[in-house]
């Protein structure tokens, strides 16, 4: 069973988050030859001042 995670910083429209997670469900299934009812992906957001590159905050 698949099982993947993404972070992504907040902000992005509902429907926009849950296409990426049809789309790579299916990737997943496809490229794993896995049936796609064995896969999950949960995607957790993260505000931009709590997430960096180095030492610059996306909030920035």
């Amino acid at each position: 069973m698949p099982i993947i995670q993404v972070t992504l910083i907040e902000g992005r429209e509902d429907a926009v988050v849950e296409n990426f997670i049809r789309e790579v469900a299916r990737t997943a299934a496809e490229t794993l030859d896995a049936p796609l009812s064995s896969v999950r992906v949960m995607v957790n957001t993260v505000a931009p001042n709590y997430f960096a590159v180095g030492d610059q905050l996306k909030s920035e």
